[in-house]
């Protein structure tokens, strides 16, 4: 008999990694409070729905499964508040220096003064 033996292997399961990042919690009404970062962040909702106010007064609703970016600098102060009855659950992917604060605190923009988040507004 001639020809090669070969020998099948089942393959290996991959279990899929996801990005480095952080996991934000927000619990029902909480709030972050006015802030920004120094870097550019990608965020995804993976449970609960998060409101942004964003530094010119736009409200952006965020539902799971969405994801959105958060723009780098003290132009795009934001806050995000949970209206919810269940945690908001975010995972976060920032590129960080080691050291480097997430976000710096910071007073609302001018003239915007939203009541979603009473304990932080102006």
């Amino acid at each position: 008999m001639t020809g090669q033996q070969v020998t099948v292997r089942p393959a290996r399961a991959r279990i899929p990694a996801a990005p480095a990042g952080r996991k934000i919690v927000i619990p029902p009404g909480g709030c972050t409070g006015w802030h920004y970062h120094r870097v550019r962040l990608h965020a995804v909702v993976l449970a609960g729905t998060l409101t942004r106010v964003l530094h010119d007064g736009t409200v952006e609703v965020h539902r799971p499964g969405t994801a959105f970016e958060e723009p780098a600098g003290i132009g795009h102060i934001h806050l995000g508040h949970n209206f919810g009855s269940e945690p908001v659950v975010l995972h976060v992917t920032p590129s960080l220096p080691v050291g480097t604060p997430f976000a710096i605190p910071t007073p609302p923009p001018p003239g915007v003064t939203p009541a979603v988040c009473r304990e932080h507004a102006a």
